[in-house]
């Protein structure tokens, strides 16, 4: 499987082989994510109460606001459910954050016939074992650099920044890079900082 790596402010550099992993870029109109390990490191931790606390990367927000401004839409997919992720998704203006989600591949067969969308327009990006049967609905396969072997695999592109470190960010640039989309949607979010209205 061919898999690329870049740097967020590089311009890729498509070969032959790689042409058909851009063309199916171009038609990406929905990113969905996984969470634990993906939109944070993987750690559960515990505050003096037992509730539990999730780490997250300003940066990876930034990335989703930059989509958003692309017109793509961002999806949450997690196996658990988490006050912290709830508060984030709003922070973001995720509305379609799905919580306690035991089959991601169902899940995001249902997501693509709410939105009439075809398989080859969704991106996917996960970083362990249970995320294998949703690479399968999919059309763009991601990896984080802490992701299991078997899903690296299975992948697409494999992220230089691990889950929870810039990874989604990482993904978003890369989406936007490839598409050509990059400066352009930078202008609208700053902008949009201009008016009041960034989330990140």
């Amino acid at each position: 499987m061919i898999q690329q790596h870049i740097e967020a402010d590089s311009q890729p550099a498509w070969s032959e082989r790689q042409s058909d992993v851009l063309q199916s870029l171009q038609a990406v109109k929905a990113v969905i994510l996984d969470v634990d390990g993906v939109l944070t490191d993987g750690g559960i931790y515990y505050d003096p109460t037992g509730r539990e606390i999730k780490r997250f990367h300003v940066a990876d927000g930034l990335g989703i606001e930059l989509l958003r401004h692309a017109g793509i839409r961002v999806a949450l997919l997690s196996g658990r459910v988490s006050e912290a992720l709830t508060r984030r998704a709003a922070e973001l203006k995720v509305a379609e954050c799905y919580q306690g989600v035991r089959d991601k591949k169902a899940q995001i067969e249902k997501l693509r016939q709410q939105w009439h969308m075809k398989a080859d327009e969704l991106l996917y990006v996960g970083d362990d074992l249970n995320d294998l049967p949703a690479f399968e609905a999919v059309g763009v396969r991601v990896a984080v650099a802490n992701a299991v072997a078997e899903l690296k695999e299975r992948a697409h592109y494999t992220t230089q920044a691990s889950g929870g470190n810039g990874a989604v960010r990482e993904v978003c640039e890369w989406l936007l890079q490839a598409r050509g989309e990059r400066q352009q949607v930078i202008e609208k979010y700053l902008q949009s900082r201009r008016e009041g209205g960034s989330t990140s």
